[in-house]
């Protein structure tokens, strides 16, 4: 590795450096490596329960818990230690994350002391093989309006979990179809005729034989287009009975009586306040996803520098797929991209840990404030996996379509990210909501008042949230010339300006448009169900903005001069090809002239040409252990 390139391998691996580390030389590639041999369901399966036993001897999983229960409380390092899972075999990664980050994370986010002792030291050492049961064949992201139900029966002191139809099977569960022993069932809890909503019950679904529990019945969701070391199942519940205390009571609990107690007293408030404590997994897909595409475009344009293809005319030799234009606006521009969404990634562990660390005295805004990072995060990097691996596909030609050579399972491992864990699209309407809450918070509903506020725009810098980078930012813009000035579209300035002036815009427009659900007689759900591209759209433009200022922050953070100004490139590069995609937009609402928009795609063209000598070194700066990449597509054919 070039010392450049090293450098950059600094500023990717953020904060917990270290933890990426140790990753590279503990989880040994004779372990983790995605399989190169052609392996049944079932031995795959096998295969990744006992390198999931293999994690818990490292110490790893660990980190994620809190020092009382055997943990040392290292959320991000935690997280960053499973993102680096997704550099090899996916189907561990997810494995993994549904023991330890969402099994383990509802007991420890969920839970209440008694429960931390009894179950976390087995949870963290996978002696208890445990699964998270919330998704049903007939809801999935419409989680307050699950079936399964949670009731108390005072006879006895118990619980009954019910599966009342087949709409309200437990569907898609990792971990339920082969290894799980306990399962966190999310279930509309029920007590003296009255529901409380939705809550989590601690379930036994199988003996220490392996059978299933009286009551239980267990299906297999069988093979799946990806990820086929993960035994994915289907659990229904026949009048199960478990103990009162089953119930993880953090936000709301039942005592001997049935009595219902909770310390949030608004039903929507502890629901969402119960959701929000499971953000870690919205954060882990976001970060595998990542990683799944680094290595995508590390083969990819390895592959590219290497592989020769025609002649010019005049000459024998053929001429190298990376010095072809349209191969290099394949890759480069998608590279430019994966380096930002990694500095926002970094950025959004960091929100993550320092929030979560807080325990209960975390600052309801920075919770909120989290929730939506990660929403659009993961909204955002998932799409760019499944876009940009099948782009590295096709780059490859008949060498990607080869099994051999992984980009085949990449895509097929990582196809299922953009529904799994938030659907892409309802993710960024949540994005886009707490954005017009941030917008009704300052402005009011638009009455007399907020209209002069925002037809003044008095306080609409309150409309665009305050990043951590906001002061270098403002301070660039303010610098900024004007939008067709002589300096060009590498200014700095006039990128964020343009970034934040299409998010406002999009954002006061939109708010507009929903005013008329406020007004009598209107039918609310049709007002926004009309504007649901604009919701859409509105909250892209947001996570493109916070990603450019994660991108601009790490660059004034950078120590290294070659390795800044090489940051400085990569970020013109993701800025102006960003622009670019977006410049109907621009155009239609006069951001840009049609002169400008030339220039825009001629800058992303020599940005393309300046790149390319240093490919290489940027797909190196990814820091993965060659043994995980280890393919034929690496060596060239002599």
């Amino acid at each position: 590795m070039t010392d450049l390139a090293t450098e950059l391998r600094h500023v990717l691996d953020g904060r917990w450096a270290h933890i990426r580390e140790e990753a590279r030389t503990d989880l040994s590639p004779a372990d983790f490596a995605a399989p190169r041999e052609e392996l049944t369901m079932e031995e795959y399966r096998a295969r990744v329960a006992e390198q999931v036993q293999k994690i818990a001897a490292t110490g790893h999983p660990a980190r994620g818990f809190a020092p009382e229960v055997g943990g040392n409380g290292d959320l991000g390092g935690s997280v960053t230690a499973f993102e680096m899972l997704g550099h090899a075999d996916l189907s561990v990664m997810v494995k993994a994350g549904v023991h330890w980050g969402l099994f383990g994370g509802a007991v420890a986010n969920l839970g209440t002391a008694a429960h931390h002792a009894q179950y976390l030291p087995r949870i963290i050492d996978a002696t208890l093989p445990g699964c998270f049961a919330m998704t049903e064949t007939g809801h999935g992201s419409d989680v307050q309006s699950l079936g399964t139900t949670a009731t108390y029966d005072p006879e006895t002191d118990e619980l009954v979990v019910h599966t009342p139809d087949l709409r309200s099977r437990k569907d898609y569960i990792g971990g339920a179809a082969r290894d799980g022993r306990l399962a966190a069932v999310f279930a509309q809890l029920v007590t003296g005729g009255e529901s409380h909503g939705v809550h989590c019950v601690l379930v036994p679904i199988r003996d220490e034989e392996g059978a299933p529990m009286p009551g239980v019945t267990i299906g297999d969701c069988g093979a799946k287009a990806g990820l086929a070391g993960v035994d994915n199942g289907r659990l229904s519940f026949d009048h199960v009975r478990v103990p009162r205390t089953n119930l993880l009571g953090r936000y709301g609990d039942l005592d001997d009586q049935g009595r219902y107690t909770s310390p949030i007293d608004n039903p929507t408030r502890r629901f969402f306040t119960m959701l929000g404590t499971l953000v870690r997994g919205r954060v882990s897909v976001a970060g595998a996803a990542g990683s799944a595409t680094r290595t995508a475009l590390a083969l990819a344009v390895t592959y590219a520098g290497h592989r020769r293809q025609f002649a010019p005319p005049g000459t024998d030799e053929e001429v190298v797929l990376l010095d072809y234009r349209t191969h290099q606006r394949k890759l480069l521009p998608a590279l430019a991209r994966s380096y930002a969404l990694q500095l926002a990634q970094n950025d959004l562990v960091s929100l993550m840990h320092d929030v979560q660390t807080q325990g209960d005295d975390a600052d309801e805004h920075r919770q909120r404030e989290l929730e939506a990072r990660a929403a659009g995060i993961k909204a955002v990097a998932t799409t760019h996996a499944t876009t940009t691996i099948q782009m590295c596909r096709e780059a490859c030609g008949g060498a990607g379509y080869l099994a051999v050579n992984r980009l085949p399972s990449l895509k097929a491992d990582t196809d299922v990210f953009t529904t799994f864990e938030g659907d892409n699209t309802v993710l960024l309407q949540l994005v886009a909501k707490g954005l017009l809450t941030d917008y009704r918070d300052t402005f009011g509903n638009l009455d007399t008042l907020g209209m002069v506020r925002f037809g003044a725009r008095q306080l609409t810098g309150v409309v665009i949230e305050r990043t951590a980078a906001r002061g270098l930012v403002q301070r660039l813009i303010a610098a900024a010339p004007g939008r067709d000035s002589e300096k060009g579209p590498t200014d700095r300035g006039w990128q964020l300006d343009l970034f934040e002036d299409r998010e406002r815009h999009l954002l006061e427009t939109l708010a507009r448009r929903l005013r008329a659900a406020g007004k009598p007689g209107a039918d609310a759900f049709a007002v926004f169900n009309d504007a649901q591209d604009h919701v859409v759209e509105a909250a892209r433009a947001h996570v493109d903005r916070t990603v450019l200022e994660a991108f601009v922050a790490a660059i004034d953070a950078c120590t290294d001069q070659a390795a800044a100004a090489m940051l400085g490139t990569v970020c013109d590069l993701y800025a102006l090809s960003t622009i670019e995609a977006e410049k109907g937009w621009y155009l239609e609402h006069g951001r840009i002239t049609p002169a400008r928009s030339k220039q825009v795609t001629a800058a992303v063209n020599d940005l393309c040409a300046v790149l390319r000598p240093h490919a290489q070194t940027l797909v190196d700066a990814f820091g993965i252990p060659q043994e995980w990449l280890g393919t034929e597509l690496l060596e060239p054919v002599a």
